[in-house]
């Protein structure tokens, strides 16, 4: 069944967010006490505090005082992706990712003549800078206020609102304008756990030997300047913008990558030998 085998991950990783939303849903409309609150603030069994820490970051620069659960559950959260899976919450639990993945589908059939910007990959780490200037500014933490994530999150759980132009933003701007244009080069939350995961265990990892460079995975992967190493050397790659999605391993024919562990292959620092 090729069509399973080359989207394997996809369909785990639409299992894992759809699930999330679910017990999230459940939560909030039967009190199931699986996962009850939000993507920003939850408890896990009722017992375990869970926060995201870019918006406990944005809420410390607005000069608010949170509380000790807050930041228990913030540490909790960092500590897991900062430690084992590195930008994976950008790839598996993020409920954006399901739309962007599709205007990515959209876009490849209208073709890049159609797209008229160019963005640098870096604009994200200023769209986070600019969210905790603003937030200490503003008194607000200012990305959540305006996310497309949080949008479709409470959209779910709680009951779609003006949230869906948001996201039904996000979905254009990544047909017509740019490819990957959110997650890839805007979202300051993939920022942050692109700094945040830089060093974390979890890595996918390529074989030099087995690799005939068709470059299936470049073609790809959402971020493509993540795997300078295809068709040169053996070793994981080493940049934390990796969202650990699984995209290059399951189309590559030659199984060349693979999920490892930073620690396999070189240790020799990527250079920038793919842009976009």
């Amino acid at each position: 069944m090729p069509g399973i085998v080359e989207n394997r991950y996809r369909i785990l990783r639409r299992l894992v967010q759809a699930g999330a939303l679910s017990l999230f849903f459940a939560g909030n409309a039967w009190g199931w006490k699986v996962l009850q609150g939000s993507l920003s603030s939850s408890l896990l069994f009722g017992i375990v505090p869970l926060a995201d820490p870019f918006a406990l970051l944005q809420v410390f620069a607005t000069g608010t005082m949170v509380a000790a659960k807050a930041l228990l559950g913030g540490g909790i959260v960092l500590l897991f992706f900062a430690a084992i899976a590195g930008r994976a919450f950008c790839g598996w639990i993020c409920p954006v990712n399901i739309v962007t993945d599709l205007a990515d589908t959209v876009s490849t059939a209208v073709g890049e003549g159609n797209r008229s910007l160019r963005l640098s990959r870096n604009a994200r780490y200023w769209v986070l800078g600019l969210s905790l200037v603003l937030s200490a500014w503003l008194g607000i933490a200012a990305f959540e206020w305006i996310s497309p994530i949080g949008a479709l999150h409470r959209g779910v759980v709680f009951g779609m609102g003006m949230g869906w132009t948001s996201v039904a933003a996000v979905f254009l701007f990544d047909v017509f304008v740019v490819r990957n244009g959110f997650c890839g080069h805007l979202c300051p939350l993939g920022a942050f756990y692109s700094l945040a995961g830089g060093w974390s265990w979890m890595r996918v990892v390529h074989s030099k030997e087995q690799c005939t460079s068709c470059m299936r995975c470049i073609e790809s992967c959402p971020e493509p300047q993540v795997l300078p190493m295809v068709g040169k050397r053996d070793g994981p790659v080493t940049s934390g913008e990796c969202t650990n999605c699984g995209r290059c391993i399951e189309v590559c024919p030659d199984d060349a990558m693979r999920f490892g562990l930073r620690t396999q292959g070189t240790k020799e620092k990527d250079p920038k030998e793919v842009t976009s």
